[in-house]
C-alpha cells in the first residue's frame, strides 16, 4: 500500500490518511445535519416557488405569478393519436406520391414493416378568411379555423400510447408525476367552492390508455388530483345508501362540530385541516353535483346544437352531454376541465389508434367528436365565457405518411404532429410550425410538448420555471428542466 501511495498525487494520498478522513467525515455529517435543521425551520436561502396554501382552504383561489389572460381551461384530449394528415396538416405531395414507397424511408416502424405512402383519406378544402386547408372529416370544427391557433411542429418523447399520454399530461414518460391540471389547481386553486377545482370527464366508451395518470396528483398533495365524473357516471358515493336526507344532514352537522373541536385541540395539524376541508367539500358536492349533472334544464335547441339528442348515435350523444357538462363546470368556476374523446387501446375501435383500417374507424370517431366539440366552443363564445377560458385540443402523437404493410392504417409518429388552442389570450387564425412536405417530421419552429404545456401555464399567469414542488430533494416542474413559451400563437 505504501509503495502504491508514493505514486499518488498529494490530494490522493490525503484520501488514504485515516485521521483526515474521519475529520472530514465528521464535518460533512455536521453540515448535512445543519442543512436539515435549517430546512425544517425554513431558514435556507433557496427561494420557494410553490404557492402558500392554507391547509383548511386548499381550494381557495390564489394569485398567479403575473396577470393572466385565461382563468379556466378545457382540454379536449383525443386519445389514441389522431392523424394530423387526415385533419389539420394538409400535404398535397402525399397525393402525388400515393401508393409509392418513401425513398430512404424506414423499413420497419413501431408495429412492423412499412408500406407505401398513402394520400390523405379525406378531401381538404380552404376554410374561412384565413383560407386554412382543413379536412372534410371534421366539417363543424373546420368552420372554426379563423378562431384557432395551430401548432404543426410538436414532438413527443415516446411512440407508445401509455408513456406518450404521460408525457403530454405530466411532462414525463414515467408514471408518478403530477398532471397538468394538478399543477394548475395547486398553483391557482379554484373560484368554485362547491365543486372540485379539477374535473376529468372520461369518454363514454372508457378511460384512456394510462387512465388516472392523466389526471393524477403525482407527488403533489392529493387534494389536487382530478375528480372523475361524466354525464353518464356522476361522482360516486356522494349519498349514503339507505339514509334519509335529514338524517344525513344531521350526521354531517355533528361530524363538523366534532372535527372543529378536534382541530381546536390540535392547532397547526395541517393534515387534519386538509382532511376536514376535503370532507366539507364532499358535503357541498352532495348538493352541487346532482344539480350540475342534471341536463334536463338545458333548452332543446342547445341539446340539438351539440348533438346530445342524437338517438341514432348513442356514443356521440353521450360525448355531447359531456361537452355540455364541461361548459356547465366552467360556468360554475371550476378551474380545469379535462374532456376525453377516445378510450383505451382497442385496435382503433374505441379510440383514434388507426392501424388497420384508418378511414373506416375515423368515420366513426369523427362523428362522435366533431359536432359536440365545435358546439362547445361556439356555446362558450356566445355566452362570453371564451374571453376567460382557454380551450386546448391535443393528442399524444401523430401518424406516419405511409400505411403499414398489408394494412390500411398509419403507424405511430412522435416526430411531427398538430395540437391547437383557442380562446383567452390566443391569437386567432394562425398556423405555427412546419412539418416536411410529406408530414413525417417537424422541420421548422420545432416544439417538444414541453413548450405546449409551458404556453398553457403562461396564459394562466404562471411562470413555468417558477412553478415547482420539491420532491426527493429535487425541485420538480411540469416541463422538467426544459420549456419555452410559444409566443407566436399568443395575442
Amino acid at each position: 500500500m505504501i509503495h502504491h501511495a508514493e505514486h499518488l498525487s498529494i490530494p490522493g494520498r490525503a484520501l488514504l490518511d485515516r485521521r483526515q478522513f474521519l475529520s472530514n467525515s465528521a464535518t460533512a455529517l455536521g453540515s448535512i445535519a445543519l442543512t436539515n435543521l435549517l430546512g425544517i425551520d425554513g431558514l435556507l436561502g433557496a427561494e420557494s416557488h410553490g404557492p402558500i396554501i392554507d391547509p383548511a382552504r386548499p381550494y381557495a383561489p390564489r394569485q398567479p405569478h403575473f396577470p393572466a389572460k385565461a382563468k379556466n381551461v378545457i382540454v379536449i384530449f383525443c386519445a389514441g393519436a389522431v392523424s394530423q394528415l387526415e385533419t389539420w396538416d394538409y400535404k398535397p405531395e402525399l397525393i402525388k406520391w400515393d401508393d409509392r414507397p418513401l425513398p430512404g424511408g424506414p423499413a420497419v416502424t413501431f408495429q412492423g414493416p412499412a408500406g407505401n405512402l398513402a394520400r390523405p383519406q379525406y378531401a381538404f378544402r380552404q376554410r374561412g378568411k384565413t383560407g386554412k386547408w382543413v379536412s372534410d372529416m371534421i366539417p363543424h370544427l373546420a368552420e372554426l379555423t379563423d378562431d384557432i391557433a395551430f401548432v404543426h411542429s410538436l414532438t413527443s418523447k415516446s411512440n407508445t400510447h401509455g408513456p406518450a399520454e404521460n408525457f403530454l399530461s405530466t411532462g414525463f414518460v414515467l408514471d408518478g408525476f403530477p398532471s397538468l391540471g394538478s399543477w394548475v389547481t395547486y398553483a391557482l386553486g379554484s373560484e368554485s367552492q362547491e365543486l372540485p377545482s379539477y374535473v376529468a370527464i372520461p369518454d363514454p366508451r372508457g378511460v384512456p390508455q394510462n387512465g388516472a395518470n392523466n389526471w393524477g396528483p403525482g407527488f403533489l398533495p392529493a387534494a389536487f388530483q382530478g375528480t372523475t365524473m361524466s354525464s353518464k357516471n356522476p361522482v360516486r358515493h356522494l349519498a349514503a345508501a339507505g339514509v334519509s336526507a335529514d338524517a344525513d344532514q344531521a350526521a354531517r352537522s355533528l361530524l363538523q362540530r366534532m372535527n372543529a373541536r378536534h382541530l381546536e385541540a390540535h392547532p397547526g395539524d395541517s393534515k387534519l385541516a386538509a382532511r376536514i376541508a376535503s370532507y366539507e367539500l364532499a358535503a357541498r358536492m352532495q348538493l352541487s353535483v346532482p344539480e350540475i349533472n342534471d341536463l334536463s334544464t338545458e333548452p332543446a335547441h342547445i341539446l340539438k346544437s351539440y348533438g346530445a339528442d342524437d338517438t341514432q348515435n348513442p356514443d356521440k350523444a353521450a360525448f355531447a352531454k359531456n361537452c355540455i357538462l364541461a361548459r356547465r363546470l366552467i360556468e360554475k368556476g371550476v378551474r380545469f376541465v379535462q374532456l376525453f374523446n377516445g378510450a383505451y387501446a382497442s385496435g382503433g375501435k374505441l379510440n383514434w389508434d388507426g392501424h388497420s383500417d384508418l378511414k373506416a374507424q375515423y368515420d366513426i370517431h369523427a362523428q362522435i367528436l366533431d359536432q359536440p366539440a365545435a358546439a362547445l366552443i361556439r356555446d362558450l363564445k356566445q355566452r362570453g365565457l371564451l374571453q376567460d377560458t382557454l380551450v386546448v385540443w391535443c393528442t399524444e402523437f401523430g401518424r406516419m405518411p405511409f400505411f403499414q404493410k398489408g394494412a390500411k392504417g398509419r403507424d405511430h409518429n412522435p416526430d411531427g404532429f398538430t395540437c391547437w388552442m383557442t380562446g383567452a389570450g390566443v391569437k386567432p387564425g394562425v398556423s405555427h410550425g412546419v412539418t416536411d412536405e410529406l408530414g413525417q417530421k417537424a422541420i421548422e419552429d420545432i416544439h417538444p410538448l414541453y413548450h405546449f404545456n409551458a404556453t398553457i401555464l403562461h396564459l394562466l399567469g404562471l411562470d413555468f420555471e417558477k412553478l415547482s414542488f420539491e420532491h426527493n430533494g429535487i425541485q420538480r416542474r411540469l416541463t422538467n428542466v426544459e420549456g419555452k413559451v410559444i409566443h407566436n400563437i399568443l395575442s
